[in-house]
């Protein structure tokens, strides 16, 4: 090809090299006339204007697919012009094909889980045919046409399609169970003789009279249960007192009740501190129970003796300064401990217990004043905190009433029954005039005092129950510690309406009723929680400021005491009560 085009070049070269010699000036003319001149110009006659061509020597040719081998397609094309082949299409983007590949892999497929061929199948029988394979395990192969052929084809268990001769769910296996006959009851217009729907089955025994080796059995069974009951209801567990101390009284003749001046803080003083702080570290540890603790309360007004109730049945009175020592123990209930509250002046203290008795203690002596039961579990105990009625306390009993009892006759004197859960907490507000309480009904309730008709009732489909609520030094403020991990608080003047501007959240309380606490000056919310730990948050912008690992198990009450800036007690189910300055 290169050759051709070379002699063709070289050819137009020489003949142009003729023109320009004609057209020179000073140069004969040839004669046109001559035939030797003429001979070799005459193709140059047909074309005088002819220009130097350029050939491309490889051409782009439009050639059939079906031409072309090895064509390839790009992966990431959207669109194909043409219709390629199966082949084209799941060919390997780079290399040959995979010989590794198993037969279910090179299998031509037309979805990712195999080739779909399209049948027919009507909605009834495709519902039957799942059903039966999800309940029996078997169905009809699809692939058999049970109308070409008269095998009748099974997938999955094939040994129970057999066994169940192909049953599918929507067939019943089981013949029908005969009814029961019933005496004829003559007809409807004799009054006497008829039974009409009444009539007795004909197989039916009316007498079921127990056998004579049974009935002793259940006369002895009987028998023990009304002796047991009796003995729990009828017997309180016997009341004594350990003193632990050497010397009931100092050299004045003054008890342990006496208010302490030599701590390094005025104890008697009505004010709170001006400002206060986290507590950072442990600095003492009580430990004398032999279970679980279940609440702590402060000595009234000062805070210089520490009561603790607990689930190895029994209550300690435990120092708070000096030697820190346990001073007294009350033993005189049958089971755990569930709630105990002092007086105004700390001299005698209440506590309720499982064994469905309340109490009334002397704190200085440790003698049982007397017992209140009526045959029911007591979850939460207060006094009246009115000087004027100081012989008043209430009670939130298991079945769903708060019950007052009067100490000097030891009589119920009121009942407010309108809750429809036991009741959780009993708190005096406004003046002592009203109190408030919580029940398992997911409810908050509002009474006046001797008045049995809640003037309020908070119920919310968003709320949940309430098991620990604590009123704030200022006496303005509930904060609720709610089954949803969080600290609710409510206004506890006139409208008790919920502040929804202070939510206290970060820890998890869900199923434990968790004591809440305030700082003296308002400045902090405490809680325990069911990890164990001490959770303290910033009254003004709820958020969490500080977290201590302070128990092993359940931290179930957290205590600021009123006269110190940063010491909080806890205690837990570890048995431990704790103090952190």
């Amino acid at each position: 090809m290169s050759a051709a085009a070379a002699s063709l070049v070289s050819y137009f070269s020489d003949s142009d090299s003729d023109n320009e010699m004609e057209s020179k000036p000073g140069m004969d003319k040839v004669d046109s006339e001559s035939p030797d001149a003429t001979a070799h110009l005459k193709p140059l006659q047909c074309e005088p204007t002819m220009t130097l061509a350029v050939l491309n020597s490889a051409p782009e040719v439009a050639v059939k697919e079906s031409v072309e081998t090895g064509i390839h397609l790009d992966p990431s094309l959207k669109e194909v012009a043409y219709n390629p082949t199966f082949e084209t299409m799941f060919a390997p983007e780079f290399g040959p094909v995979n010989p590794f590949k198993s037969q279910q892999m090179a299998a031509p497929r037309n979805m990712l889980s195999g080739y779909a061929e399209p049948a027919h199948l009507n909605d009834f029988m495709f519902e039957q045919q799942r059903r039966t394979f999800s309940t029996f395990g078997y169905a009809l192969d699809p692939s058999v046409d049970t109308h070409q052929t008269t095998s009748t084809g099974y997938i999955g268990a094939v040994d129970e399609a057999e066994k169940n001769k192909g049953l599918t769910v929507f067939e019943s296996g089981h013949k029908k169970v005969e009814k029961r006959k019933k005496v004829k009851g003559g007809e409807p217009e004799e009054i006497d003789n008829f039974l009409g729907p009444w009539a007795k089955y004909t197989d039916e025994q009316s007498v079921a009279k127990p056998s004579a080796e049974v009935k002793k059995d259940l006369d002895e069974y009987l028998a023990k249960r009304q002796k047991k009951g009796r003995n729990e209801e009828e017997a309180p567990a016997e009341e004594k007192t350990i003193l632990h101390v050497k010397d009931m009284f100092d050299y004045q003749g003054r008890s342990y009740l006496h208010v302490p001046q030599d701590v390094g803080i005025n104890l008697r003083s009505a004010d709170a501190p001006n400002k206060c702080y986290l507590p950072k570290k442990q600095i003492h540890v009580w430990s004398g129970h032999t279970k679980g603790v279940s609440a702590i309360r402060l000595f009234p007004s000062s805070g210089h003796l520490l009561l603790s109730s607990s689930m190895d049945c029994k209550m300690k009175l435990w120092e708070v300064y000096n030697e820190r020592r346990c001073i007294r123990t009350f033993i005189g209930h049958s089971k755990a401990v569930r709630d105990i509250c002092f007086n105004n002046t700390g001299t005698r203290f209440l506590s309720a217990a499982y064994d469905r008795y309340l109490k009334l203690w002397d704190s200085e002596t440790g003698q049982c004043i007397s017992r209140f039961t009526n045959r029911k579990v007591p979850y939460c105990v207060k006094f009246n905190p009115d000087e004027e009625k100081q012989n008043l306390f209430v009670a939130g009993m298991s079945d769903k009433k708060i019950v007052q009892w009067d100490i000097r006759t030891g009589e119920v004197v009121q009942e407010y029954d309108r809750h429809l859960g036991a009741v959780n907490t009993i708190t005096f507000v406004d003046e002592n005039r009203r109190f408030v309480s919580t029940s398992d009904d997911k409810s908050l309730r509002v009474w006046e005092w001797d008045i049995p008709v809640d003037f309020k009732y908070i119920a919310e489909p968003s709320m949940h129950s309430m098991p620990a609520v604590t009123l704030s030094p200022n006496s303005k403020w509930l904060a609720c510690q709610s089954m949803d991990n969080q600290i609710l608080i409510f206004g506890a003047q006139n409208r008790f309406r919920l502040n929804k501007k202070k939510v206290f959240k970060g820890h998890m309380v869900a199923g434990y009723a968790c004591q809440v606490d305030f700082s003296p000056d308002m400045s902090y919310v405490v809680s325990g929680d069911a990890d164990g730990k001490l959770n303290i948050w910033d009254w003004k912008t709820t958020k969490l400021y500080h977290r201590i690992k302070a128990h092993d198990k359940v931290c179930i009450s957290a205590l600021w005491h009123p006269h110190e800036t940063s010491k909080v007690i806890t205690c837990g189910w570890d048995g431990q009560i704790k103090l952190w300055d």
